[in-house]
């Protein structure tokens, strides 16, 4: 079972074709915080039924992962739903809409991550990120691209999408979102980049297609040499001048949300062991 505390802090979430258990152990293996064993559109129709018992084996024999089921309304979503409830491990809801339904998987004590790929997703997100049991939502742009009818690599299309889900997180008071794939798995620069874009907004985690994008999404996730210097500059000039309420470092007035950031950014390089 995966933990909900890792379901928190999990910054690089790995799909692997659930009807391909040859895959599982070098998903397990490769490095990523989590793994998603996929049921849905990396699976065909004529073969969701075989993914789903592969699935239920591989984690019924102690494998670690969250498994993304079929969406609501599909004929395999209720199975898909059991299995993970019999073997106590998190799903990921695709188009992720109405919150009644999250509240209802909520209720069979199955902690959920809510991917929203629709603009009625996306006009909700708030209802479904304080949700209860909705431990974290995602993107899913690229489905959302679609119905829009724009370019998924266009990002200023997603722009208001991205800052919806951070904002709904916040205010739900549930772990920061995560960002869709990248669908260019042969350039680290893409990737990093978008990583990069992702996290100046407010995400902290992304989805990932193949396992060498796990390496660079960690490191681009992780604070700069620039910012963890900035960050302790801060704290230690704060320290000296204790009984301050608001300090000037390097020109910039420095008061109470100001140190909560540096201390938040050294606490995040302690995890990226920086």
């Amino acid at each position: 079972m995966t933990s909900s505390t890792l379901l928190d802090h999990a910054r690089t979430w790995l799909f692997v074709p659930g009807n391909r258990p040859d895959r599982f152990a070098k998903a397990h293996d490769a490095g990523a915080d989590i793994v998603i064993v996929d049921l849905e559109d990396a699976v065909s129709a004529d073969a969701k039924i075989e993914a789903r018992a592969h699935s239920a084996d591989w984690l019924s024999r102690g494998g670690s992962a969250v498994v993304r089921i079929n969406a609501p309304g599909s004929v395999w979503f209720d199975e898909d739903l059991e299995m993970a409830r019999s073997l106590s491990v998190p799903v990921i809801v695709p188009k992720s809409e109405d919150p009644a339904l999250l509240a209802d998987i909520a209720s069979r004590g199955i902690p959920t991550v809510a991917l929203i790929e629709s603009a009625l997703g996306i006009e909700n997100a708030f209802e479904i990120a304080r949700t209860p049991g909705v431990s974290r939502v995602g993107l899913g742009h690229v489905d959302l691209a679609l119905e829009l009818g724009v370019d998924p690599n266009e990002r200023v299309a997603f722009s208001f999408a991205r800052a919806r889900l951070v904002l709904a997180s916040a205010a739900a008071s549930i772990a920061a979102p995560i960002d869709g794939v990248t669908t260019n798995i042969n350039d680290m620069h893409v990737l990093a980049d978008d990583v990069r874009h992702a996290r100046a907004i407010g995400f902290t985690a992304k989805f990932c297609i193949h396992p060498r994008q796990i390496n660079e999404t960690h490191a681009a996730f992780a604070p700069t040499a620039q910012e963890i210097a900035w960050a302790r500059r801060l704290l230690s000039q704060s320290q000296s001048n204790a009984n301050a309420n608001a300090i000037e470092v390097d020109g910039q007035m420095v008061d109470k949300p100001v140190l909560a950031r540096a201390q938040r950014l050294l606490t995040l390089a302690s995890q990226h062991n920086l």
